[in-house]
C-alpha cells in the first residue's frame, strides 16, 4: 500500500486536512520454538514484509473512529475514549481498543480521540500474527501521537501482550508482539522469553528461500484449545516443583526433565511439558546451526519440531500434517513445520532456490486434490519492525 493510497482512502472516510500520519507493523513467522514463549523458553521468529498499515489523525474530542479496508462492511466503528470496553459487536476493533485501554491502565493520560484507518496484507487466521501486528501498530501510534517518550519498543510489545491477555482474554506469550516491534531486516530474533534478553541472528540463505504455505484452514485461538495448553503446562510446573526448583519449563534441560518427569501424574500434561522442554532445546540448537551455516541440521530440527507439535502438544491439523508430509518427499526441501499457534494456519519451509517453483506446483496440486482447498504460497522476505512510514 503506497502513501498516496493510504492517505486517499483516509480522506475518503474522514475528510481532508490536518496532520495525517502513516505507520506500519509487520507480521511474523516463527522459524522454530513454538509454544515455548509462555513457558519461559527460547523462540526464533523474524518479522515479515507483510503486515498492517495504519493512517491516523488526532481529533479534538474524545472519540476514536476505526475503519478497516479489509472489513468494509463493518463501517466506521466509534469508541468513547472514556468508556473503552470489549464488545463482540465491535469485532476486530477490540485489538486496537485494548491497546488504548492498556495505556490508560498504566496511568498514561490520553485526552484526545483519533481517526484510524487500517489496511493489512496478512491473511486473517493464517497464524502469521495479524492481531499482534495490529496491537504493535496501535501501541506505536499511541506512543508517538501522545508524546509518551518513556515507552520503548520493548514496552510497546509488552503493552500489546498485556492487552491481548487481559482485554481480549487470549493467554498468549510475548513472541508475536516482540517480533513485530523489534524485527530487523534479514535477521531472526533469538529471544529468551524468560528474561527478554535477545540477539539478532543473520539469516544467511544464499541458496534457499523461506516459503510460507497457507493451508486456508482458519483458526481462532481464543476459541481453541490454546489456553488449555497453557493451563496444562502450568499444572506440569506445579507438579515438577515437588522434585526440582523451577518457575518455568524453559529452565529444564532434556536430561533434567527425563529424570523428574514421572512426578507429573497425568499422561497428557506430561506430553505437553515434554514438548515445551524439548522444543526449547531444539530452538537453542537451531540458532547455533544457523550461525554455523548448518542448514541441513536446521531443517532436521524443523521436522522434529513439527512431530512434537503433532504428537505431544497436539496443536496441528490433518491439513497441516499433510503439507509437511508432502514436503518430505520433494527434493530441495530442507525442512518444514507448522508455524504459529496451531489448529490450522501455515507451514514454514526452507526450500532450495531452484526447486521453489516445483514445490509450489506439486504441493498445491496434491493439496487441492486431497482437501479441495487452494493453498496460498508466499516466498517471503525478512523485514524491519514497526515504524512510521510517512
Amino acid at each position: 500500500m503506497t502513501k498516496e493510497q493510504m492517505i486517499e482512502k483516509f480522506e475518503e472516510m474522514y475528510g481532508s486536512g490536518g496532520d495525517i500520519k502513516v505507520y506500519f507493523a509487520p507480521g511474523r513467522v516463527n522459524l522454530i520454538g513454538e509454544h515455548t514463549d509462555y513457558n519461559g523458553g527460547h523462540v526464533f521468529p523474524c518479522a515479515l514484509t507483510l503486515g498492517t498499515y495504519g493512517a491516523i489523525r488526532k481529533r479534538e474530542d474524545k472519540t476514536i473512529q476505526f475503519y478497516s479496508l479489509n472489513i468494509p462492511n463493518k463501517g466506521v466503528i466509534k469508541v468513547d475514549l472514556e468508556n473503552i470496553a470489549p464488545s463482540e459487536a465491535d469485532g476486530w476493533t477490540d485489538y486496537p481498543k485494548g491497546v488504548f485501554w492498556t495505556y490508560q491502565e498504566r496511568g498514561y493520560k490520553i485526552d484526545q480521540g483519533m481517526d484510524v484507518l487500517i489496511y493489512g496484507d496478512i491473511p486473517n487466521g493464517s497464524g502469521l500474527s495479524s492481531s499482534a501486528s495490529l496491537e504493535v501498530l496501535m501501541g506505536l501510534i499511541i506512543r508517538d501521537s501522545y508524546g509518551f517518550a518513556d515507552v520503548s519498543m520493548v514496552d510497546v510489545a509488552l503493552i500489546g501482550q498485556y492487552s491481548e491477555n487481559n482485554f481480549n482474554k487470549m493467554n498468549c506469550g510475548i513472541m508475536d508482539q516482540f517480533a513485530s516491534a523489534m524485527g530487523k531486516k534479514d535477521h531472526a530474533i533469538f529471544l529468551d522469553t524468560n528474561t527478554l534478553e535477545y540477539e539478532y541472528a543473520p539469516v544467511n540463505l544464499p541458496d534457499e528461500k523461506i516459503v510460507i504455505t497457507n493451508s486456508k484452514v482458519k483458526h481462532s485461538l481464543v476459541d481453541s484449545a490454546y489456553n488449555d495448553r497453557r493451563s496444562d503446562c502450568e499444572k506440569a510446573v506445579e507438579e515438577l516443583q515437588k522434585a526440582v526448583k523451577i518457575k518455568s519449563l524453559g529452565e529444564l534441560s532434556i536430561e533434567e526433565f527425563e529424570k523428574v518427569k514421572s512426578v507429573i501424574t497425568d499422561d497428557t500434561v506430561r506430553k505437553r511439558a515434554k514438548h515445551a522442554v524439548y522444543e526449547n532445546q531444539r530452538t537453542i540448537q537451531a540458532e547455533e546451526a544457523l550461525k554455523k551455516g548448518e542448514i541441513a541440521k536446521f531443517g532436521k530440527l524443523m521436522y522434529e519440531s513439527h512431530e512434537s507439535l503433532r504428537k505431544d502438544y497436539e496443536v496441528s491439523a490433518e491439513e497441516i500434517d499433510y503439507l509437511v508430509d508432502l514436503s518430505k518427499d520433494l527434493s530441495g526441501v530442507i525442512g518444514s513445520r507448522i508455524t504459529g499457534g496451531g489448529f490450522g494456519g501455515c507451514t514454514v519451509s526452507i526450500v532450495k532456490n531452484d526447486t521453489v517453483d516445483t514445490f509450489i506446483q506439486e504441493i498445491g496440486a496434491k493439496y487441492k486434490e486431497r482437501f479441495g482447498l487452494e493453498a496460498e504460497f508466499y516466498v517471503v522476505d525478512i523485514g524491519d519492525g514497526a515504524r512510521q512510514l510517512w
